[in-house]
């Protein structure tokens, strides 16, 4: 095992493990299709896109076969595929199947329940990325707000839409209000003493930087 680098570590220890689950309990065992989307998240830790895709390809068209299209399980796969196709440049088949995804989340677990925020808030990123800054961050607000009064700003999912807010503010050309914004993450994280995980670190690499560019 690549002990030096822990994202390399990562990967074939997840690549051990579906093995082993895969030899016990066959190629579509749910705890086989979960290994397989815990291996896909290391991929992309690691950048490696196309091969965290296929299996997430692999994942989805499993579940759907086990479970059904509108069962959690498999739309919370359909989202994370949704989220790598975004990331390879395909914004508009992944904004359609991030819409399913909430539409169906809101179907099972109501308008401000963790899975449909979470959903919404992967949503906003790809209407960013379609170039509707205003339509995301009206996304986000809205998400923050229900995220905050369910589940108080300290909570993992909060933080990381309120940083998402910020880069939102920072390409709309308010730098002033997006790095208000970023500096409550980053304080929000010290709080609950995840500054030194690699969310509070990531949050604060960012303010540094808007410190850099603007001057603040």
């Amino acid at each position: 095992m690549s002990e030096d680098d822990p994202l390399q570590s990562a990967v074939e220890r997840h690549e051990h493990l579906l093995q082993e689950v895969r030899r016990s309990f066959g190629d579509e065992h749910p705890q086989t299709l979960t290994a397989m989307l815990d291996l896909a998240e290391a991929l992309w830790a690691q950048g490696r896109l196309i091969a965290a895709r296929k299996l997430e390809e692999q994942v989805v068209a499993g579940r759907r076969r086990l479970l059904g299209p509108d069962n959690a399980d498999t739309l919370k796969a359909v989202g994370k595929l949704a989220v790598t196709m975004a990331a390879q440049g395909e914004l508009a088949p992944a904004r359609q199947l991030q819409e399913d995804v909430v539409a169906g989340m809101r179907a099972l677990d109501g308008e401000t329940g963790r899975d449909t925020l979470r959903a919404v808030n992967n949503l906003a990123g790809t209407v960013a990325a379609q170039g509707d800054l205003a339509g995301a961050r009206e996304i986000l607000q809205s998400v923050i707000a229900a995220m905050i009064d369910e589940f108080g700003e300290l909570h993992p999912d909060c933080l990381a839409a309120m940083g998402n807010l910020a880069g939102i503010l920072w390409q709309e050309g308010e730098p002033a209000e997006a790095y208000e914004l970023q500096r409550q993450v980053v304080e929000l994280y010290r709080r609950v003493n995840d500054a030194d995980d690699r969310a509070g670190l990531a949050a604060a690499a960012v303010l540094e930087t808007m410190e850099r560019d603007s001057g603040f």
